[in-house]
């Protein structure tokens, strides 16, 4: 079933279970379940054997310890830990009253979250841990939902990472083009600078984070948990799981102090950037550049050091306070404890990602494009479609990186040179959309994780939002086609995205 429409099965089964039950762990788990029968003919001695397999691949490969794998799911065990320390400390508090005092009214709370999220363009996943650990204790103050903290996070992370060239994922897209460009006589930086204006999604995205924060636009599920923290104060679920929360577990010190929280998380900031620069300059041979530096980078052993040095920092503050209202090792163990839950959905999500690409789900999708018989006019399109389908489904934006975009240059070299790179760009847009609504991406996870929302809450919030900038971002991206003209299609989708945001302030204030 290699390669065929039945490979889209598993993930649509896992899809619709993740919209019926809300259950995520359940619906991965059914999912991993379908795709491992699907490739062993329903062999179920074999079947387990395959989900065994993937499973242990994720920590083995080859015979070798999978270091980097590892690296993230330690990180993510000490992000509890300093978040514990933060709370148990009353770092957090003190910070959430410091920034009342200089943030006066909910609108800079919610404008807070987003313009860290460009200040923070380096790395997708950093991002969405860092920026959650900073903007948490004042949108909590502010009763913002974390549901809407989440979408903040996850619509400026991938986004801006997207379009920026100094990032993990811009030197990652310029390695990846380079020999793909050389038809329409580009150089890979020069040809990713011009696919910026091209990438109607990640721009859209951006421009509604703030329209939304801006004017307090909340429609769909967000609405329902807008209105509760506006009306209760409370800013998540009590009835779901949320990664990371720790505001029921400890009573915050009384000395706590701004600097309890500041210290430990510019540690984190700066050890990771430090070693992120150091790690991408050992590895780039003879020519260190700064792109070769972020090309080569090593994000998870940067942020797994940086990580155990906040630990240990934040771990210091708290002891040297006096009359602790929590042990150190019950602050240790709620930390790692309250991080389960994401490494959890994480797991299944690696190891159904690994099923999806054996089943060849993304090759099968590349092959309707190649195969299909459609003027090139309608190509960015359908490549901006095909490609969010595909991240959808396999959780990956990188991995659609991989596959669609040699197929979009190979198409384009023949049909339409000139609609080389809106095709391109397409490719990218697609991908990050299809990432924004996959329940099985990483960068969701992450997200939610940061924001300490529910997962699913997450998903289902940011949908409706997402949707209205792909929809915009369809049409811009069929008037490129048609007419070859970037600034009509450019300004078409952004008008559309500015035109929805007053309609639907104006209904929500009915």
């Amino acid at each position: 079933m290699e390669g065929t429409i039945f490979s889209l099965i598993p993930a649509v089964v896992m899809l619709v279970l993740v919209l019926i039950t809300r259950k995520v762990l359940l619906s991965l788990g059914v999912g991993i379940i379908v795709g491992a029968l699907f490739i062993h003919d329903f062999n179920i001695l074999n079947s387990v054997k395959e989900i065994w397999s993937v499973f242990y691949g994720i920590f083995v490969s080859e015979g070798s310890i999978n270091t980097g794998d590892l690296q993230l799911i330690g990180f993510l065990l000490l992000l509890g830990v300093m978040t514990a320390f933060l709370q148990a400390s009353g770092g957090s508090k003190a910070f959430g009253d410091w920034m009342i005092s200089k943030i006066k009214t909910r609108r800079g709370a919610q404008l807070m979250a987003p313009i860290f999220g460009l200040i923070i363009f380096i790395d997708d996943y950093f991002n969405a841990l860092a920026v959650g650990q900073i903007a948490r204790p004042i949108t909590d103050r502010y009763k913002i939902s974390r549901a809407k903290l989440a979408y903040y996070i996850d619509s400026t992370s991938a986004p801006i990472t997207v379009i920026s060239p100094i990032s993990s994922w811009g030197a990652y897209l310029i390695g990846v083009i380079g020999s793909l460009v050389v038809v329409v006589g580009l150089q890979p930086l020069e040809a990713f600078v011009k696919m910026i204006p091209y990438n109607l999604y990640a721009i859209g995205a951006i421009l509604l984070v703030f329209l939304v924060a801006y004017f307090d636009i909340n429609f769909g599920p967000m609405k329902k948990h807008e209105d509760k923290a506006l009306q209760t104060g409370e800013v998540i679920p009590s009835d779901k799981a949320v990664p990371g929360d720790l505001s029921d577990t400890f009573s915050p010190s009384k000395k706590g102090r701004v600097y309890h929280l500041i210290v430990p998380i510019v540690a984190l900031l700066v050890t990771t950037v430090g070693f992120m620069l150091i790690t991408g300059a050992n590895a780039s041979g003879d020519t260190v550049t700064l792109l070769s530096i972020f090309e080569n980078t090593n994000v998870n052993f940067s942020l797994f050091i940086g990580g155990i040095v906040a630990v240990v920092i934040a771990f210091v503050l708290y002891v040297t306070q006096r009359n602790q209202n929590a042990t150190t090792g019950r602050v240790f163990m709620e930390g790692i404890k309250a991080m389960l839950p994401a490494i959890y959905i994480l797991l299944l999500a690696w190891v159904i990602g690994s099923i999806i690409s054996t089943l060849q789900t993304g090759e099968y999708l590349a092959g309707v494009v190649e195969t299909a018989n459609i003027s090139t006019g309608f190509l960015p399109l359908i490549l901006f479609i095909i490609s969010g389908f595909m991240a959808l489904a396999t959780g990956t934006s990188w991995g659609t990186f991989g596959i669609m975009l040699p197929i979009a240059a190979n198409i384009m070299a023949v049909a339409d040179p000139t609609l080389m790179l809106p095709s391109l760009a397409a490719v990218l847009a697609g991908a990050v959309f299809g990432d924004h609504v996959s329940p099985i991406s990483d960068t969701t996870v992450l997200s939610s994780t940061g924001a300490g929302a529910n997962h699913i809450d997450h998903v289902l919030t940011q949908l409706p939002y997402a949707l209205v900038v792909a929809i915009a971002s369809s049409i811009g991206y069929l008037i490129i086609g048609l007419t070859n003209l970037l600034f009509v299609g450019l300004i078409v989708t952004l008008v559309l995205i500015v035109a929805f945001a007053v309609i639907m302030k104006k209904v929500s204030n009915n």
